[in-house]
């Protein structure tokens, strides 16, 4: 039936005007209409209306009061206990860097050598005389005034924490905390070998001076310390021993003359070796610029102040008559220079000067085809110092020469230090290092003959020093077994800590130079390290 327009309809129409919704309203009345128009059957216009407002309005009110929301309840949070990340997982790589190639110098090795001998080399000469033992430890220096250092990011491999140690590529890839557990389980590191190490960095860390050095010579002494930590593979940037670092290598820098040599030195400058040889694993291990800088200055001094033969005498002044090529001086300075190679310093005549050396340690090496060693000024098959002359030699790429195979072999039956002098634990220091690059049963033999005593010759210190999780910590140090005039007083106690702990710290500290059965180029070790090449000595060493 079709609807009827009624009268009344037609008056309601007339009455309703469209016009109404688009009125200028208040805001208490256009939300009165909202609401009577929410009421309205949804085919009305006033309900369609209304809806549009409620529509219109909704996104601005969300983008105020969500937040609103959000920071009230953020902040009920953390008043209540909450507290946000402060540490975060980064990852940094870097382009492998091809350091140049170093010219090979090797000699042929007979292969019908012998490897057995009954000489008792450790046994029979002191490394050098008590006096000059004492010259070593007798300069003093002021402290400096320190200039504000901030690591710049270098080509790290990753950082896994910000709590851990900086993670480094090639050559001091092994000083990872992964890489120490992995190449101290390889190469038979002992229990509590790691424990002692500890113990022997807190140390070095609780008697540090306020400003970074460590008594008495504080260049060499400094650039000892610094060795241990890097050793480790600790960094300005390392949780528990950055700043110790941190301050060792500001107080080179700072205490670091025009000429490249350091304030403070000793009578026969020891120091400048010892202290390029940190500054310069510290660039290898940071590429801090300010270190490059330093480094390259320390390690020029040495380059300038070789002999023509190719050795090197106290205080690095090259020459006179007759020319004096110390053995015990220049394994400190075949060590920097090594050093330097391997953290890539741009030193003008670095190549020339490692290849010379190689010439000036033979000088100074006599033997047979059995057995052989490096004297101390002068050719000798019998001085402690052949220790001193093999690591040299290996460092330097002639691990496989007749001077090295020869010296081994009359190494052989070296015994410990255990009770003995200072000298013998100078001299177990770089025995151990050269047994341990040798490899072979020449390395197991030796390990299970020196780790052990000196573990158990630290002297530990109970609860002496607080650690990163707030708990007290034990401490070590060590001393000769018979008392040695200038080294029983606390400095002494630092050279004989350092030569100690870097000992213990052999498993991981470098990879071994060789592999068997061919030697590995020098340039090969520094490109590769663990990214490539298994630089090894024995898989079963």
């Amino acid at each position: 039936m079709k609807e009827e327009i009624t009268e009344q309809v037609v008056e309601e129409i007339c009455e309703h005007d469209i016009m109404e919704i688009f009125e200028e309203l208040s805001f208490r009345e256009k939300w009165r209409r909202v609401a009577r128009g929410l009421k309205m059957p949804p085919h009305t216009g006033e309900y369609k209306w209304a809806k549009l407002q409620v529509t219109r309005l909704w996104s601005p009110v969300a983008g105020v009061v969500v937040p609103t929301v959000v920071l009230l309840l953020l902040t009920f949070w953390v008043a209540s206990g909450g507290v946000l990340p402060d540490k975060f997982i980064v990852k940094l790589k870097d382009p492998p860097k091809k350091p140049q190639e170093l010219k090979n110098t090797d000699k042929p090795v007979d292969d019908t050598m012998e490897q057995e001998t009954d000489l008792p080399v450790g046994e029979q000469v002191e490394v050098y005389t008590e006096a000059d033992e004492q010259d070593i430890m007798q300069s003093e220096t002021e402290p400096s005034t320190f200039r504000d250092f901030s690591p710049e990011p270098a080509p790290f491999d990753s950082v896994a924490d910000v709590r851990s140690p900086v993670f480094t590529r090639g050559i001091f890839s092994s000083r990872n905390p992964g890489g120490r557990s992995g190449a101290s389980s390889r190469y038979g590191a002992p229990s509590g070998a790691e424990g002692a190490v500890m113990r022997a960095l807190r140390w070095l860390k609780k008697n540090q001076n306020e400003d970074g050095s460590w008594n008495a010579c504080k260049p060499a002494m400094t650039g000892l310390g610094l060795l241990t930590f890097l050793a480790h593979g600790e960094t300005p940037v390392s949780d528990e021993f950055g700043l110790t670092v941190e301050y060792a290598i500001k107080w080179l820098v700072d205490n670091q003359e025009a000429s490249g040599r350091f304030a403070g030195r000793d009578n026969h400058d020891y120091s400048q070796p010892i202290a390029a040889y940190a500054l310069a694993e510290a660039y290898g291990m940071t590429r801090v610029p300010m270190v490059k800088e330093a480094a390259e200055k320390a390690v020029d001094v040495i380059i300038k102040g070789q002999n023509p033969g190719g050795g090197f005498n106290y205080n690095l002044v090259p020459g006179g008559t007759p020319t004096r090529d110390d053995t015990s001086y220049m394994g400190w300075c075949a060590q920097a220079l090594k050093a330097a190679y391997m953290a890539g310093l741009s030193c003008d005549g670095l190549d020339d000067a490692m290849q010379k050396a190689v010439a000036g340690f033979r000088k100074n090496y006599a033997g047979t085809y059995d057995k052989g060693g490096f004297g101390y000024t002068s050719r000798s098959s019998s001085h402690g110092l052949t220790s001193v002359g093999a690591l040299a030699m290996q460092l330097l790429g002639q691990g496989n020469g007749r001077e090295v195979k020869s010296a081994m072999s009359a190494m052989e039956n070296a015994g410990f230090w255990g009770k003995g002098s200072y000298s013998k634990l100078y001299y177990s220091y770089y025995l151990t290092q050269a047994k341990f690059h040798e490899g072979n049963d020449t390395w197991k033999r030796w390990n299970k003959i020196f780790s052990r005593p000196l573990i158990d010759h630290q002297v530990i210190e109970q609860a002496a020093i607080e650690g990163p999780d707030g708990k007290m910590k034990d401490i070590g140090h060590w001393a000769p077994g018979r008392e040695v005039s200038g080294h029983t007083d606390g400095e002494g106690k630092v050279m004989n800590t350092c030569l100690s702990a870097l000992q213990l710290q052999v498993y991981y500290r470098y990879l071994p130079t060789f592999q068997e059965p061919a030697a590995v180029p020098i340039a090969n070790i520094a490109e590769h390290g663990n990214d490539g090449v298994d630089i090894v000595v024995n898989d079963g060493a």
